[in-house]
């Protein structure tokens, strides 16, 4: 098995039972268990500020499901909780389910970028990933803490 890391964020039609929600099925995909699940912690949106703060976490999976196979089902899940994919970036959404890491694999294709292109920059990405693995290295060779200490934000209050 494969160990996932997979973010979850919402801020709209209740984000706390939205995040439920996708935990719930995550928890339910074939050959995968859900191994953690961090903290619930509240950010401010990236992008128009004229929404409502997110509901961030992360979860720790282990998979024998390819990358593609995982991202169709979290795709899927995103889905059924009424998501819309809309061309605007940043906006809010009902769920949002980013697969951080697969392992210690990098991927690069027209549908999947692993590890997610910009989560090194994002504190509502690393601090809950942080909490399931603080001792995290990137395939890169970066660690999970020298990232953090490179962001100047303050790490988010829990939700």
């Amino acid at each position: 098995m494969t160990r996932v890391y997979i973010a979850i964020g919402s801020n709209l039609a209740s984000p706390l039972n939205q995040v439920e929600a996708a935990i719930d099925a995550l928890k339910q995909l074939p050959e995968s268990q859900v191994v953690a699940v961090s903290p619930f912690f509240r950010t401010p949106p990236l992008g128009p500020q004229d929404q409502p703060d997110y509901l961030n976490a992360a979860v720790a999976l282990d998979t024998t499901l390819s990358p593609l196979a995982l991202l169709d089902n979290t795709q899927e899940i995103e889905r059924q909780q009424g998501r819309v994919r809309k061309a605007e970036r940043w906006g809010p959404r009902t769920l949002d389910l980013d697969i951080m890491l697969y392992g210690n694999d990098t991927i690069e294709n027209e549908r999947l970028t692993i590890p997610h292109y910009d989560m090194k920059h994002r504190m509502f990405m690393l601090w809950p990933l942080f909490q399931l693995a603080p001792d995290l290295f990137f395939p890169d060779g970066q660690s999970l803490r020298g990232c953090l200490s490179r962001l100047k934000d303050t790490p988010p209050e829990r939700w």
